[in-house]
């Protein structure tokens, strides 16, 4: 009987299985999302959705719901209470005194307008996304003006309930 060849997950796969598992600590139901920051085939630091220190979270008392109207006329439902992955990570670089200069930032989908401001300004220079964003447009033309490299894993827009 022939043994069946292992399959070892590429570098991109591995971090981005990690930001997964990452996000099954996340305190909103809306976007359990997690992020992996990773630099030199070394993870720097992790973060996932959830409220600020010491503030209730979307798991216990509910969501904080903003509706967002754009441009072209269509509303967007976006829940305020939370941090973003992204956004923490970041931070725990900061309180750690980590530098993400020249790093790779993994997370569930295209990061927010102001997730992308702080990746622009941190020194990131890679962001592997799991799928799109659905109102991810404007990131995604900041992070390609500020010359970061943007992939998707799946060019599909990320579904969840009410976006």
């Amino acid at each position: 009987m022939e043994k069946e060849q292992y399959n070892r997950p590429t570098w991109d796969e591995y971090f981005m299985e990690v930001a997964s598992t990452v996000a099954k600590r996340a305190s909103c139901d809306r976007g359990r999302s997690g992020c992996v920051i990773a630099r030199d085939k070394q993870i720097l630091v992790t973060g996932y959705v959830g409220s600020p220190r010491g503030l209730p979270h979307c798991d216990e008392v509910g969501h904080l719901m903003k509706a967002v109207h754009h441009e072209d006329g269509h509303v967007s439902q976006h829940c305020v209470r939370t941090v973003h992955a992204e956004q923490n990570a970041i931070c725990q670089a900061a309180r750690l005194g980590i530098s993400l200069e020249k790093a790779t930032l993994y997370c569930r989908m295209t990061p927010c307008r102001t997730c992308a401001m702080l990746i622009i300004n941190c020194g990131i220079v890679r962001v592997v996304c799991e799928r799109k964003y659905h109102d991810g447009s404007d990131s995604e033309d900041m992070l390609k003006q500020a010359g970061i490299t943007l992939e998707f894993v799946h060019d599909e827009i990320q579904e969840y309930e009410r976006q």
